[in-house]
């Protein structure tokens, strides 16, 4: 039981280190109005370990907090995250096309009402939608699958279970 508890914070932690470090190398379009969040492409990881999904969340917090986000941003864009990820987790057993969804509708929805009333982009919110659904769709949607293919082959080595 110990080592459950163990191997389940441990790939946790390394989960949030690895979404921080993806947030600061491309910080640069990471953030703003069009924004390609390379780290979120990790939300397609709850289709491996169930510890993706509080690793997200605090990675997404972690990198929010220290790149300068504000406030709301802080909350709701980590609050994007972790539904997102927690869709995924939901749909890790369906076609891995639709269980990358949940966090590209999630960050659809939420994201440009951040950058509207947080940040005061005057873009209409339709459109913030599409930019930042294209960055997600590119993020998730293609980074994220290839993530998938390339992890199904080691997936018992590295999320094998305590």
């Amino acid at each position: 039981m110990r080592d459950k508890k163990v191997t389940f914070l441990t790939q946790a932690a390394m989960i949030a280190a690895l979404y921080v470090v993806l947030t600061f190398v491309f910080a640069p379009i990471s953030f703003g109005e069009v924004q390609i969040r390379i780290a979120e492409m990790l939300t397609v990881l709850p289709i491996f370990t169930p510890a993706a999904v509080p690793g997200l969340f605090v990675g997404c917090l972690i990198g929010n907090i220290t790149g300068g986000a504000m406030l709301p941003d802080v909350i709701f864009g980590s609050i994007a995250t972790l539904v997102g990820a927690a869709g995924t987790y939901c749909l890790r057993n369906t076609n891995r096309f639709f269980a990358v969804l949940p966090p590209i509708v999630a960050n659809i929805l939420i994201v440009p009402f951040v950058l509207r009333y947080a940040y005061g982009v005057a873009l209409p919110i339709p459109f913030l939608m599409l930019t930042v659904g294209i960055g997600e769709v590119v993020s998730c949607g293609v980074l994220g699958n290839c993530l998938i293919t390339v992890l199904n082959r080691y997936r018992t080595r590295i999320f094998s279970r305590a």
